[in-house]
């Protein structure tokens, strides 16, 4: 359980900041290999972590799933939070 949730915390925050990167590229009008790689891996770094935790850590699927979203979304949360002020 708690393996499952450290695995997903740490997708999670991986993923926000290749989402921050991918993002600042785009916006900052450099789209290039290095953006089209990182949206890639972006996309398929959920998959590996999900997928591994359903073939080698026991029931740990929901809580990687869930350590995944609270911390992409917590992290999107304080960034706009300090984006405010």
């Amino acid at each position: 359980m708690l393996v499952g949730l450290v695995i997903g915390g740490a997708s999670g925050i991986a993923q926000f900041l290749m989402l921050a990167k991918f993002t600042l590229s785009i916006t900052g009008g450099a789209f290039d290999r290095k953006a089209l790689v990182i949206v890639v891996v972006q996309f398929l770094l959920p998959l590996a972590v999900l997928l591994g935790c359903a073939f080698f850590i026991e029931g740990s699927v929901l809580w990687a799933a869930v350590g995944m979203t609270v911390t992409l979304t917590g992290c999107a949360f304080v960034r706009f939070l300090l984006s405010q002020k």
